[in-house]
């Protein structure tokens, strides 16, 4: 009983340590390649499963990775003192098998998928690895972790594309790029979605990173700034998923009939969130809190409202 509850300890705290939660942004997305994908190319019987502990495996390295670079950083941060790298938690080399551990689920999973996903594990590892400096140089910061989270569906949909088309999946073939512009403006939607999240998230810190010398988008334009800058993101990511949507209806498909509304409403939902809420988040701290979870619910469900349209149009 005491090493089963050891065990379960331990895998609580890992699970505390990434974030699991946090799973629910990228894994809708992850899905929704899957699903195009597959409705175009088809796939194994087991494709389903290795996408998603790659996924998992990518998920898992992305968050260590930074936890890792960002641990001097998070020290002196009240809010992040208490992770479990600067508490001391979890030592580094603990931290450090986890990332080979979750980089062996990664590069397993994609050699099980096929050559050319495992050919390209290096792309979101570089990017991985890359994220955390970013915030050290620029406010650039947050669309480079949109780009991490991009990968998602572009990946999804590389691992069954290539078991038709090869390195022709990324390529291109003599019709063309077989990426462009469906999962092109799906990716781009995605990099800018989580760049919009991201923003407001870092309200929390600005006092902080400004006496640290962190280059997030409020601590370096202020608040006003990075309401404007949240509008002008979400504008843009609605529009790439409804050109999305518009490009399949003049091919004569149905597949985006509830895509389009989707991606609308879920636009709407968080342009209040991230003007209303985050204009009221600067009352208290109890306040910046309630702002937070509303923005985490209403950004994470857009991923899943966009795969629900997708499948109750009978996509699969």
């Amino acid at each position: 009983m005491a090493g089963r509850g050891g065990l379960l300890m331990g895998i609580k705290k890992i699970l505390e340590f990434v974030k699991v939660e946090h799973t629910l942004f990228s894994l809708p997305f992850v899905l929704i390649g899957y699903v195009l994908a597959n409705a175009e190319f088809g796939s194994g019987s087991l494709d389903l499963m290795w996408i998603l502990l790659a996924a998992v495996g990518a998920r898992g390295l992305a968050m260590v990775l930074n936890r890792i670079i960002d641990s001097e950083i998070d020290a002196e941060n009240p809010r992040t003192a208490s992770r479990h790298l600067p508490s001391g938690l979890m030592s580094k080399q603990t931290a450090w098998v986890l990332a080979v551990a979750f980089l062996a689920t990664l590069s397993f999973s994609a050699w099980m998928l096929n050559e050319v996903a495992l050919q390209m594990v290096w792309l979101p590892v570089l990017a991985f690895m890359i994220y955390p400096y970013t915030k050290r140089v620029s406010w650039i910061c947050h669309l480079w972790l949109g780009l991490c989270l991009g990968l998602a569906p572009a990946g999804a949909w590389v691992a069954l594309a290539a078991d038709v088309h090869g390195w022709g999946a990324i390529t291109g073939v003599d019709s063309g790029f077989l990426w462009y512009p469906e999962i092109f403006f799906i990716s781009i939607g995605v990099a800018l979605w989580i760049a919009a999240f991201d923003v407001n998230y870092a309200r929390m810190d600005v006092n902080v990173d400004r006496e640290q010398g962190i280059n997030s988008f409020p601590s370096a334009y202020g608040d006003k700034a990075t309401t404007g800058m949240s509008v002008a993101l979400t504008i843009s990511w609605a529009l790439c998923f409804v050109l999305t949507g518009l490009n399949e209806s003049t091919d004569g498909r149905d597949s985006y009939s509830l895509w389009i509304p989707a991606a609308v409403l879920m636009a709407l939902v968080n342009l209040v969130v991230m003007t209303k809420g985050a204009q009221a988040s600067l009352d208290s701290e109890e306040a910046m809190g309630g702002f937070q979870k509303t923005l985490f619910n209403a950004s994470m469900l857009t991923g899943w409202a966009l795969l629900a349209s997708l499948v109750l149009a009978g996509v699969m």
